[in-house]
């Protein structure tokens, strides 16, 4: 029996600028624009609205910075939600945050109906708005799901749930087919979205989520979008890449190729490395270098996930407080910090004088500022459930305080900086100490003065320079410029573990090769 061999090419959404109010700041509208071109890949263009509209939305929603970066991380970090009495794990969350999400236009049902998606790599279901949400204020300014106008729909009616960091959709399973591009995907199981409460999806103008992770993740067991085209034979390969356009200027967002690579969209080799455990895109890494100097943080190992869906860079809370450190990043709760300074400084630099322990968290138990058994609430691994994890995000603020002072103070008396020295300039310091919870803002005139950041993959060092790091909102005099870098922690055995999100991915043209199970990065053209 013969099958369609074919490159499948989707265009994407241009990449906006980040705005410190609101994760979901882009609003695409898509114009369906079906053409092939010369190298044989079926490519679907889509247009941007300017980014100030986007801003005004989510200014009148009165949404949070917090309330995103909650959002932008969740899924790594969620806890069962019983749904229905089923016991599935809740996997999914919108993770936009302080910067735009790449989009394409899918189809569902014959005649397709077309909807706008995000295409995440950290998630695997796909999901869109139903035509019976009835009573979500949000479902209305979306397209929705209608099956009766589909010639193709099959009824399933198993119910499904996932929830967010700042609300939630729940539902049931239907299945249809999928257009993407030209190919069709028949028979897919996909969630129709009937509530959809609260305001986060309101300023977000995607309908739906279409998930590229592994099954192992997926809620209902469903198959996913892309395992079904490998499974009825529509793609050349068993691969699918990302190119995400780093000169938003020229108005093109990038590309995601399933099927194969476009060599026009990277610059030498790709350095590959195994997937360790099928659910995410999740890979073993090695360490993490600031200014080409290491942490140290994968002495025993981090684990890290190559995410489309998440627009900044996560990690383990120690080591991304050292990163804003050296960037001078100035953070939100300052007065925790003058607290700890004034009531614990002296008490600080004397138990880091005396002895060679600088661990952060060791040294603030010992003095009394965190409790022996930290202030974390210990949640679930979607992907382990009996891994306990931390999000990093419920910490107690004094205490995320005192840990960045102790690596700040261990930095300064290598220095040989003296006591009563430390103690005045540890106050000064408090001014721009990093946030913990949250965004991380630096002064733009500096960012030729600012180290690179490098990671560790497959034995290479994959550097990210301030420009890669650094998001930049608005010109001139007001320009605002904020940290790519974001704080979370899930303890061994399943951490340390890095998201590599958009900053990353914008760097490092990226291949995930499910025929081989392994990811490859190479320098984007």
């Amino acid at each position: 029996m013969a099958y369609p061999v074919q490159m499948l090419l989707v265009n994407m959404g241009s990449k906006l600028k980040p705005l410190s109010i609101f994760m979901f700041f882009s609003i695409l509208l898509c114009t369906p624009a079906f053409s092939v071109s010369h190298d044989g890949l079926i490519r679907i263009g889509l247009k941007k609205v300017k980014f100030d509209e986007t801003n005004r939305i989510a200014s009148r929603l009165g949404l949070k910075d917090e309330e995103s970066l909650k959002a932008s991380i969740r899924k790594y970090t969620q806890s069962v939600n019983n749904v229905g009495g089923s016991q599935e794990p809740d996997i999914v969350a919108l993770k936009n945050y302080m910067d735009a999400q790449y989009f394409g236009e899918i189809g569902i049902g014959t005649p397709p109906q077309k909807f706008t998606v995000i295409f995440d790599t950290g998630s695997a279901n796909l999901w869109v708005p139903s035509s019976k949400c009835l009573f979500s204020v949000s479902c209305f300014v979306h397209a929705r799901y209608r099956s009766s106008r589909s010639e193709t729909y099959k009824n399933n009616g198993k119910p499904a749930a996932i929830q967010y960091g700042t609300g939630s959709i729940s539902g049931y399973f239907s299945e249809d087919n999928v257009q993407v591009g030209d190919l069709v995907v028949e028979d897919q199981m996909f969630i129709e979205a009937t509530r959809e409460p609260g305001v986060t999806f309101l300023a977000g103008r995607f309908d739906g989520i279409l998930g590229l992770g592994f099954k192992e993740i997926s809620v209902g067991n469903a198959v996913p979008v892309w395992e079904n085209m490998i499974d009825q034979h529509l793609v050349r390969d068993q691969v699918f890449s990302f190119w995400l356009n780093r000169k938003s200027e020229e108005g093109e967002g990038g590309e995601i190729i399933f099927g194969g690579v476009d060599p026009k969209h990277y610059k030498g080799k790709h350095t590959y490395v195994p997937v360790t455990q099928k659910g995410y895109w999740q890979f073993d890494m090695g360490d993490v270098l600031i200014g080409g100097k290491p942490t140290d943080i994968c002495k025993s190992g981090c684990s890290a996930i190559a995410d489309s869906g998440t627009s900044l860079i996560a990690g383990p809370t120690s080591v991304i407080n050292q990163i804003n450190l050296a960037i001078n990043a100035a953070g939100v709760f300052k007065e925790e910090c003058k607290s700890v300074v004034k009531h614990f400084g002296g008490q600080l630099v004397d138990i880091l004088a005396a002895t060679q322990v600088a661990e952060p968290k060791g040294v603030c138990t010992r003095a009394g500022v965190c409790s022996a058994r930290g202030a974390n609430i210990g949640i679930k691994s979607v992907v382990d459930m009996s891994d306990g994890v931390s999000s990093g995000l419920e910490q107690n603020r004094t205490c995320m305080a005192c840990e960045i002072i102790v690596q700040w103070l261990h930095r300064e008396l290598a220095a040989n900086r003296t006591r009563d020295n430390l103690i005045k300039l540890g106050s000064d310091l408090c001014n721009q100490v990093p946030s913990a919870m949250g965004e991380s803002m630096v002064d733009c005139g500096k960012l030729a003065s600012m180290p690179t950041v490098s990671f560790t993959i497959g034995g290479k060092e994959f550097e990210l320079s301030p420009k890669d790091y650094i998001l930049k909102v608005g010109e001139g005099g007001a320009a605002q410029c904020i940290s790519g870098f974001i704080p979370m922690d899930i303890p061994p055995p399943r951490g340390p573990l890095w998201i590599l999100g958009d900053v990353f991915m914008r760097r490092y043209h990226t291949v995930f090769d499910y025929g081989n199970v392994r990811v490859g990065f190479a320098e984007a053209a």
